[in-house]
Parts: structure tokens; sequence; C-alpha cells
């Protein structure tokens, strides 16, 4: 049995997107809100739902000074038959236990946390956007609260999942996008938090992503943090290529997020009998590739924008095109395949959707 969730409805009501007026990612949020705290001694208690407002927060919580903070990425969808179905969602909180022990931060219990985020979304439910493209992003994250400016694991904590009605993460939707690979900051090395959602390693992105939107490009590929030569993710995204006819993308080394799309493509292409080769790969050996006419498709994959096909690839002063600046056939069979799949237009042969 899972602890009761006390629910306190909102005391007035929001006025909801209207169907068919322009949705941008993760700006407009529901009336409700999931809350639960720890204690050191107690575990977490008091979870509850409960209007979606500002909270009191002390000034020298930890959180501000030390950056103990997680947080995940997933979404629900509306179905044909009007059913509300959820992606792979355990795996979020399991990924989230992963970023907390690195963070010194106490583990939640996964379970409860899925029929947590269930009983939210029910509540919520009518802000589900159905629109080609939009979904209800879902952010559950994790903040230190002890008033205390010493250097420490705090001993008290919030868990929060708030709920987002959002559009395509990118506003180009599918197009392609163009790709600025960085070889003067570095984002994480083996041993660090690269493998973790951890609010610090987005803060340590953003300085590189100025400079590429500065140059006209969408997003930051990283370099390895020790000899800047291996690829590792893209700024919001892992990467994946298709070269000589195999899926190729980076093997988790310690420093890049074991993405849940990610690992849906990949079984996805074995279940296609695609060869799949997870391991090393140079910035040098993918430059080849593409200009040898060895790489023929590249995308991002993660949670808000699904599948990113990659167009443009810049390192240097080189600038290689990929599949004429068109996705490619791999990539748009794993993005039919997965959002039709979310979207409860398709046969769940995997079991990868939980209905809510």
């Amino acid at each position: 049995m899972f602890p009761e969730i006390k629910f306190t409805p909102a005391k007035k009501l929001k006025k909801k997107p209207e169907p068919g007026s322009p949705l941008p990612f993760g700006k407009i949020f529901t009336d409700h809100m999931f809350i639960m705290d720890y204690v050191k001694g107690q575990g977490w208690i008091h979870p509850r739902i409960e209007e979606y407002a500002p909270f009191l927060i002390e000034p020298s919580s930890m959180v501000f000074h030390y950056a103990q903070a997680v947080f995940e990425g997933l979404k629900a969808y509306r179905n044909p038959d009007a059913s509300v179905s959820l992606f792979r969602p355990k795996l979020n909180f399991e990924r989230m236990n992963l970023s907390n022990e690195r963070m010194a931060i106490p583990t939640v219990d996964v379970d409860f946390c899925v029929h947590a985020l269930k009983e939210l979304v029910r509540i919520d439910q009518g802000w589900i956007p159905e629109g080609e493209g939009e979904s209800l992003y879902i952010r559950p994250f994790v903040i230190a609260t002890d008033p205390y400016v010493g250097v420490k694991a705090s001993d008290t904590y919030r868990f929060m999942i708030i709920l987002s009605p959002s559009g395509a993460y990118y506003a180009q939707g599918l197009n392609p996008v163009s790709i600025y690979v960085e070889n003067v900051f570095v984002r994480a090395v083996k041993g660090g938090t690269g493998f973790t959602k951890c609010a610090g390693n987005y803060a340590a992105s953003l300085a590189a992503q100025e400079i590429a939107h500065q140059k006209g490009y969408t997003q930051v590929l990283w370099l390895d943090g020790v000899e800047q030569k291996y690829i590792e993710e893209v700024g919001a995204m892992n990467i994946l290529f298709v070269m000589d006819g195999k899926v190729v993308t980076p093997e988790l080394n310690g420093s890049i997020l074991s993405g849940i799309t990610r690992k849906s493509c990949l079984e996805l292409a074995k279940s296609l009998n695609l060869t799949v080769e997870e391991r090393k790969i140079s910035i040098d050996e993918l430059m080849e590739a593409g200009q040898s006419g060895r790489l023929g498709e590249a995308f991002g994959t993660g949670t808000a924008a699904v599948i990113s096909p990659v167009g443009e690839l810049r390192y240097g002063d080189t600038v290689i095109t990929i599949n004429d600046g068109k996705i490619g056939p791999i990539t748009q069979i794993f993005y039919d395949t997965i959002t039709q799949i979310q979207n409860g237009v398709r046969e769940d042969t995997f079991h990868w959707i939980e209905k809510v």
C-alpha cells in the first residue's frame, strides 16, 4: 500500500490555452503540483497535491549555494480513445535515483513516484493538449532546503512534480537542426556528474550554448572533457549516427546521460535488425565520414524533442552537410514509430506505455 496523498484543490482554476493556439515549450503550467518533503530520520513525508503556486523558501537554503538539485523530464499523451498514457515513467524515477545518489540526496520510492505522478496527471488531465507534436511535459525535481551556508549534504529536501502543456521543443519542428561542435569548454568528465540530470550540468553548458546561438547554430555537440577528442552528447540530447549503414552512438562512459529515448531507439534498431554500435567515436572520424559520404544520417534523442535530425555540423572552420540537410529514412522510422506508440496510434509491442 502506498502512503495517502492529500489533495487540496486549487481555489481558482486557470484558463487553459485555446486549442490550435501557439503553445510554447515549458512556459505554461497547470493548476496543481505534487510535493513531498524529506527530513533526516523521518524519510520522505507529507505527500500532497495542491495548487500550483510560489512557495516560501529560506534565502540560505542550500540549493542556492551548493547546487544540490536534480530533475527529470517525461510526457503524458492523450490517445485517440481519450485515454492518457506515459512513456516508460519508471525509468525516469530509476534514473532520478542515480542522480540522487551521486548528489548525496536520499533516493525516492520509484513505484510510489509513478503512482503519485499518475494521480497528479489524472487531476490535471484536462490540460493535455491534443495538437500534432503537443503533449503534457512533466518535470519532477528535488532541491536541498536546509537553511545553512556550510558545505555538507542537506538534511532536508523537497520533491516536486509540475506539469506544462507544451508544443514542439524546437520551433522548426522536425526540420533538421544545425550543430556546433564545442572545442574550448567541456561539460563533464568520468567520475563527475555527467551521467546525472543535476542542475549544475546544464548551467555549465550555457556559455557554449550562447556562443553557438551567436554563430547561428541550434545546439552544441560536446567532446570528452579529457582529450576533447571523442564525441559525447548534445546539450539537450544524446546523439546517434548512421555510418556505413550501422546505427552508431557514443558508449555510456560515466560522463554521458543514459537517455530513455536513446535506449528506446537502440531497442527499436535491434528489432529492425539494424547493426548497433555503442563505442567511442572521435570527432575526426565523424568529420571524415561526413566528407567521404559514409555518414548517412545524424539525429539527437531526448524526451523534449523526441527525435531531432541534424542537417549540418560545424567543427572549427569545417562544415559538413548531412543527407543534403534533410531528415534521413532511419531517423524518420525512429521518429514515426516512437511518437506513434506514445500517442496511441501504433501497437506498443515493446511494452513501453503505462496508462494513467
